[in-house]
């Protein structure tokens, strides 16, 4: 395993032409953005992560669950982006749209630097992690095609690693918070269940790496147990690391118990 791999600089990218973004309003700003780690080419694996930080739908938690992240990652020879998508007052689906669009251009960008396009994952932490569950479990979003060549570059993920997820958008102990920030207050109940993840799976879905603190009081693991029985039942193949503890919102660094795990988890689906 490579340790010593030194990225180069990142690369701000825009994400949407200028003046196509879709549902976009006022509220947006600098939003959505992506900035692109690429390892020293010596190290690279060939693999891409797009990186979805948490935020519960209403800000994103960038250095902590994003940067930092991608910053390992192409440490470890594997090129990372990180995605700043927009949240609340936007509704679903418009994150959608931003992830789904952002898996458009690092498939893009990894045919440009001779990596592999059949090698592109997505990584979301808490409601990061519903996102990359979304991206993982839907299909491509009519509304996120502008009419340029990205449209014609596949939009899914083929591998997901999801750590301390929001899961279910129905269940008791659902992230109530990330659902109406998601929705909107009251929520559409036939969409919330649409977007819960568990419910979402099929034998299509591709292989995940899942994490959780036991305890968890912010977002409860039962949500990434259920996850892991939707896919054992669907026969995909899934990794799910539950460590003793109640932390939420950790981010990921080498000392924490499952980040070793992880990058040897990505090193089995080079």
């Amino acid at each position: 395993m490579h340790t010593n791999a030194s990225p180069n600089l990142p690369q701000i990218i825009p994400l949407w032409p200028a003046g196509r973004t879709p549902l976009a309003t006022a509220e947006d700003g600098v939003l959505p953005r992506l900035t692109y780690y690429l390892p020293s080419d010596e190290f690279r694996t060939g693999q891409s992560i797009l990186i979805l930080p948490g935020g519960g739908y209403s800000m994103v938690s960038t250095p902590k669950e994003g940067h930092r992240p991608a910053q390992l990652f192409a440490s470890h020879g594997i090129a990372a982006a990180v995605l700043e998508y927009r949240h609340a007052p936007s509704r679903h689906p418009v994150p959608l749209l931003d992830a789904q669009r952002a898996m458009r251009q690092l498939r893009q960008l990894a045919l440009t630097h001779g990596l592999r396009t059949d090698r592109v994952g997505v990584m979301g932490f808490s409601a990061g992690g519903h996102l990359a569950g979304t991206v993982a479990t839907q299909a491509a979003h009519p509304a996120g095609l502008v009419g340029d060549a990205l449209d014609n570059i596949a939009a899914h993920a083929d591998l997901a690693i999801l750590i301390y997820p929001v899961v279910s958008l129905v269940e008791p102990w659902s992230h109530f918070g990330s659902r109406d920030n998601l929705l909107g207050i009251p929520a559409d109940l036939s969409l919330a269940r649409q977007l819960s993840i568990e419910k979402a799976v099929t034998a299509h879905t591709p292989p995940m790496f899942i994490t959780h603190e036991q305890f968890d009081k912010a977002v409860p693991s039962a949500n990434s147990l259920a996850l892991y029985a939707a896919l054992t039942a669907q026969n995909v193949a899934a990794t799910l690391l539950v460590t003793e503890g109640a932390t939420h919102g950790s981010g990921l660094g080498p000392n924490l118990p499952w980040g070793a795990a992880l990058l040897d988890w990505l090193a089995s689906h080079r």
